[in-house]
């Protein structure tokens, strides 16, 4: 029986938070693809079009319902749109792309790894952050490597020996 507090409602202990089963990555089979960044251009083009619309409206209506803020909006929303356009990079290179760029640029045989999407630069270039481990039991060498997602150029790689003491898993 749900605990009832005194105003009526179901106590803290009855509220259970769960994800939708098509966010549950616990049973998911199968490799991942990432989502490319090119969908911003979908909303990107709705805002223009809807931008241009109204200050088309603005300048052709002569209504007191349609004022100087149909210009002015519509002006933002192009503005938004065409930034949209061009922030949104194809992501031409997928995580095991820049994987294999990370490797050859690092030097070493790599273990263990984590890439992560990232965007840098006013435009959001897509930039993958490679987190490698040197492929010993006790990894003696680390790195981390920035490569570009839209041309696959290593942009930076930073190795240096392992701190990490991680004599205790043996």
């Amino acid at each position: 029986m749900a605990e009832v507090d005194v105003d009526g409602t179901t106590g803290d202990g009855e509220i259970r938070d769960q994800l939708p089963d098509d966010l549950n990555a616990a049973e998911f089979v199968g490799p991942y693809v990432f989502p490319n960044n090119n969908r911003r251009r979908i909303a990107a083009s709705l805002y223009v079009v809807i931008g241009a619309i109204f200050v088309v409206l603005w300048l052709i209506v002569d209504s007191p319902l349609v004022n100087a803020g149909f210009g002015v909006g519509g002006a933002a929303l192009i503005a938004v749109g065409l930034y949209g356009m061009l922030a949104g990079w194809n992501l031409r290179y997928d995580e095991n792309d820049a994987l294999v760029a990370a490797t050859r640029s690092v030097g070493f045989p790599i273990g263990h790894a984590s890439a992560q999407l990232g965007w840098r630069g006013w435009l959001s270039r897509p930039t993958w952050r490679i987190l490698v481990y040197s492929n010993e039991p006790q990894p003696e060498r680390r790195g981390l490597v920035l490569v570009d997602g839209n041309d696959g150029s290593v942009l930076d790689a930073i190795v240096e020996n392992n701190p990490e003491d991680w004599s205790q898993y043996d």
